[in-house]
């Protein structure tokens, strides 16, 4: 084995963003029309190596990353760059204390938001997280079946505050949420809980980088209403990545054709939303229903 592989131990439990630099390599080297085998003679190693890499179980420095790139012809500077920014990641995050507490999926999903360039969401019966008060996200996990123990909801809640993070840190990430009326007329806690939502949803709209759209009731159909989307935008469209909730789990795409699909999904929602100032307005009308004027 060379030195590099030496310097570099094998992974048991590779990150979602691992898993995404592997695969990247993979797509780059079927593209080049070649075999494991042969790019692994071409990198003057072998097979099992370039196994290893594409699955994650190994690291890939950049000198060797960008040996890859020029075997597989990849002439794309901006595409590799960040592919080397991936591959150099790897102090660990703030997610990892939760590594033995939460499912994997939630700590995929703080990676996925940390390291985006922008995030857009839509929501139909829930706020999203990111948005989401204390009080709401403790009652939100208050009813996940199975039931869960008084120390695990405040794990999740706890999580769920510290992701929000990247909304205020010194260049907080752009965030664009589509909200249905539907969501924002949900009275999870009650009416103090639920106007305390509304009143942080409006005051977090009001910063540069957060847009929230509602789409109201009148608006009629349309796509993908049945669930919640997270468009995470890489730093090259080609690392964009689609994050899926399901009822067993967190589901993350990134195949070209499913990114541009939710792509269109998403203008399409926007399309129909109401404009910021009418989106706010719409909030401010249901929290004045809730306080009963």
């Amino acid at each position: 084995m060379s030195r590099e592989n030496q310097q570099m131990p094998m992974r048991s439990v590779p990150t979602a963003r691992q898993l995404r630099l592997g695969t990247e390599l993979r797509r780059l080297r079927e593209r080049a029309g070649l075999s494991s085998t042969e790019a692994g003679r071409l990198l003057g190693t072998n097979q099992t190596t370039i196994s290893n890499i594409e699955a994650s179980r190994l690291g890939v420095s950049a000198e060797r990353l960008r040996a890859l790139a020029r075997n597989y012809s990849c002439a794309d500077e901006a595409l590799i760059t960040a592919l080397i920014d991936m591959a150099a990641q790897r102090k660990r995050g703030w997610w990892e204390e939760y590594r033995e507490i939460l499912p994997t999926g939630l700590l995929d999903l703080a990676e996925l938001e940390h390291h985006a360039v922008a995030l857009r969401t839509a929501y139909i019966a829930h706020i999203p997280g990111l948005l989401q008060t204390p009080e709401h996200a403790r009652e939100i996990f208050r009813q996940a079946v199975p039931l869960l123990s008084p120390p695990d909801i405040e794990h999740r809640v706890s999580h769920r505050v510290k992701r929000q993070a990247i909304l205020y840190r010194d260049k907080p990430t752009p965030y664009t949420a589509i909200v249905h009326e539907a969501a924002l007329r949900m009275r999870f806690g009650g009416p103090d809980v639920a106007r305390g939502q509304l009143q942080h949803i409006l005051d977090m709209s009001e910063h540069d980088h957060i847009k929230v759209l509602a789409i109201p009731f009148d608006a009629g159909s349309f796509p993908s209403s049945g669930q919640s989307i997270l468009y995470a935008v890489g730093p090259v469209p080609q690392l964009d990545t689609v994050q899926l909730d399901t009822e067993h789990g967190s589901e993350l795409l990134d195949a070209p054709a499913q990114l541009e699909s939710y792509r269109i999904v998403l203008d399409r929602m926007e399309a129909v939303a109401l404009t910021e100032r009418k989106s706010r307005d719409l909030i401010q009308s249901i929290i004045r229903a809730l306080k009963g004027k």
